[in-house]
This record gives C-alpha cells, sequence and structure tokens, in this order.
C-alpha cells in the first residue's frame, strides 16, 4: 500500500516535511485556502485540495498518516469541528497522526527550562486553545497521536535579514527575556523521524540547544551583513502590535532532549548562529 499523508494546513513545516517524503515514493495530499498556493503545491509534487471545500472523504480513505498543521480558531479546532467524526471512526486505519502545536502550552517560565513533562499552564489566549486543541485530538480512542510542540520557527523566506538590511529591525530589550526557536529543516527532519519510529501518545517539544534574546539574533544577522546594529528599544516603551507584545509575555528555556535520545535526530542547525549563516549562505548562492 502507498504511504499516504493527508496534510491539514499544508504550510511552511509541512512543505519541508513533504521534501522528504516525496523522493521515498509517498503519496502527498494537502489542503489549503487558497487556489494560488493549490498551483504552488501542486508544481511542488503534492496533490492540493481547497478546504474547507473539497469533499474530503476520498483523502481520508487513502490516508495512512494524517498531519494537523492547521490552528485552531474562535471556534475550536477547525479539523476537529468538520471532521472529527470522520477522523474518529478511521481512528485504527491509521499508522501515524501529527499534531503541531506550540511550546506557548508551557506558558511563562521566567527563563526557566521547560520539558514536555512540564504541568501547561498557557498565558495568552492562543496558549489556551492550544492546549485546548491538543485535549480534544487526545480525546480520539486508538488515535496514533504525536503532538510537536513547535518553538520560534524561521528558515528560507523567514529569516531577520531583509529587515535588518531595510533598516526596520529593532533589538526589543527585555531584562531576562528568551527564546528557542527552530529551523524549519529540523522540523521536518523530527516528523520524519516520528514517522518512522511511531510512539502513539508522545509529545515532543521541536527547537534547537540554545534559547536566546531576541536582540542576540538580530544583532548577529547584522554582524553577518556587516551592517550597523540595529536599534535598542526598552520592551516597556517600545511601540507594538498586542500580537507582537503578547510574544514577550513568556519566557522560557525549552528542552529537546527527547527529540535527540528518542528520535535520534542530530539537528542540523543546533542554535541560531548555525541557521542564520546557513540561511544567508543559500540567499548569496542564489
Amino acid at each position: 500500500m502507498t504511504k499516504t499523508l493527508l496534510s491539514f494546513g499544508h504550510g511552511y513545516s509541512a512543505r519541508a516535511l513533504t521534501r522528504i517524503l516525496l523522493p521515498q515514493d509517498w503519496r502527498v495530499i494537502g489542503t489549503t485556502r487558497s487556489e494560488d498556493r493549490a498551483v504552488t503545491l501542486m508544481n511542488e509534487g503534492t496533490e492540493p485540495r481547497i478546504w474547507p471545500g473539497a469533499n474530503m472523504e476520498p483523502a481520508l480513505n487513502a490516508a495512512t498518516h494524517l498531519l494537523i498543521s492547521a490552528a485552531p480558531d474562535e471556534n475550536g479546532d477547525p479539523v476537529l469541528g468538520a471532521l472529527g467524526d470522520e477522523i474518529a471512526k478511521r481512528a485504527g486505519q491509521f499508522e501515524w497522526v501529527g499534531y503541531l502545536s506550540t511550546t506557548g502550552v508551557y506558558g511563562d517560565h521566567a527563563g526557566d527550562w521547560v520539558t514536555e513533562e512540564t504541568p501547561l499552564t498557557p498565558a495568552t489566549k492562543r496558549g489556551i486553545a492550544r492546549v485546548n486543541a491538543e485535549t480534544a485530538w487526545a480525546a480520539i480512542p486508538n488515535l496514533p497521536l504525536h503532538i510537536f510542540r513547535l518553538a520560534g520557527i524561521y528558515g528560507p523566506g523567514r529569516g531577520p535579514f531583509a529587515k535588518v538590511r531595510a533598516g526596520t529591525a529593532r533589538r526589543i530589550i527585555k531584562q531576562g527575556q528568551v527564546f528557542s526557536r527552530t529551523h524549519v529543516a529540523d522540523i521536518a527532519r523530527v516528523l520524519a523521524a516520528s514517522i518512522a519510529k511511531p510512539n502513539p501518545g508522545a509529545a515532543y517539544n521541536v527547537c534547537d540547544n540554545d534559547p536566546a534574546p531576541p536582540q542576540d539574533v538580530i544583532g548577529y544577522a547584522a554582524e553577518l551583513l556587516g551592517l550597523p546594529l540595529p536599534p535598542a528599544e526598552d520592551f516597556e516603551v517600545a511601540e507594538m502590535t498586542p500580537m507582537a507584545r503578547s510574544f514577550y509575555a513568556e519566557s522560557k528555556k525549552v528542552s529537546n532532549d527527547r527529540i535527540k535520545d528518542e528520535l535520534g535526530v542530530d539537528l542540523l542547525y543546533p542554535d541560531y548562529k548555525a541557521g542564520l549563516r546557513a540561511l544567508l549562505a543559500a540567499e548569496l548562492s542564489v
């Protein structure tokens, strides 16, 4: 039987996984809301479905693996809301189900370390919605669910270089603030490793080895570009959108021991410096 991944909300991370699976003769079906994005996915080798809208029953019947990247909204998890019953009655059909969550489920830990065993105490509405979604997926009997709690994602097209070059980057300073982050290629490697070694019920933190203050990342990007250090602004008085400000409500260092010890993942980009150097080298090679 052909290994078939059905990916709901087939976005940045799922597309990176697809680049690993397609050379292994997988079939990948991915949903998108956009007809333009559907063309892009098709050109990448994914079979696109415009959803909500398309009849998903044939894709569900074909799927051996599920990946859910779609974020919850005010009504809860959109995939469960529309297709939860259909997925539940096929639970025994799937070899692996992955749910992409966020390290925001842990809330604020004042810069201390968290592991997958840390109680979930989200501090934001987004974090609360993610905990509710994780719980709802985990409640489906016999579903081989794996939860991946992603740190801040960066990679091609999502680096700090454009803002630094444009002179719009800022180094927002909040005492003691640290974030964990992860390169999209390493997310894909973690997902592929889990697919190869399923452990239903497991949760994994997906991040690099080096939690760091956000201003350090911006500063290193400027250093790599040979440009002046972007201005420092105190968090308390900096002009920021409510969304941007909410990210600073939480400070923690996220442990990634489980992806290394259990899945054997050897990170391509173990810290932000390695990741940024690789991004810049790729940009300059084009």
